[in-house]
């Protein structure tokens, strides 16, 4: 067995060995729609401003406290980022406290969201996945990408497939070498 060399044709992008047959991608050639929900996660941070640490005795937020406090801080370690905000403590507080918070955010911020990250990302992701035209995966076979290195919520998946499902023929979970089949549109029979 001789040595064998791998040639790369810039002009065509394809990969060649020495004696010129082609390495074929079967998955690229397969026809099969990739969808990696990764690629739709914020590029920015994603911080928390929980209020609990805000309230007095961890009980009760008072209004000329918090006030002094707002004028206080320094929001700057929020720029340019995404910022939840939260009440993770069982207290009662007012709407206008989220309110004077968004305000002094939302100058410094990216983005200001009521809620927590997990709460935050799976708005974002419907938001996000309803920009999709469901029409493009019209006789498709897709695969939703798992295992990816960002917390993906799982109402993700479950927007992405009910989004696709009258559309797509196949829906399947994983990678494409290893995947879990999740919808096949069944044929139809004469």
């Amino acid at each position: 067995m001789g040595i064998c060399y791998i040639f790369f044709d810039v002009s065509v992008n394809q990969i060649y060995l020495t004696d010129m047959e082609e390495i074929v991608n079967r998955i690229a050639k397969s026809g099969i729609v990739n969808i990696d929900l990764d690629s739709y996660f914020p590029s920015e941070p994603i911080l928390p401003f929980d209020i609990k640490d805000w309230l007095w005795q961890g009980l009760v937020l008072k209004e000329k406290d918090f006030r002094e406090r707002l004028e206080n801080f320094d929001f700057q370690t929020f720029n340019n980022s995404i910022v939840t905000i939260f009440c993770s403590a069982d207290a009662i507080v007012p709407f206008w406290a989220f309110m004077l918070l968004a305000v002094k955010l939302q100058p410094i911020a990216k983005e200001v969201a009521y809620g927590t990250m997990e709460e935050y990302l799976a708005k974002h992701y419907a938001k996000e996945i309803s920009k999709l035209n469901p029409l493009d995966f019209t006789d498709k076979r897709v695969i939703i990408k798992g295992c990816g290195d960002y917390p993906v919520p799982v109402s993700a998946y479950v927007e992405i497939t009910s989004l696709l499902r009258p559309y797509a023929t196949s829906i399947m979970y994983g990678e494409p070498c290893s995947t879990v089949p999740v919808y096949k549109r069944k044929a139809v029979t004469a």
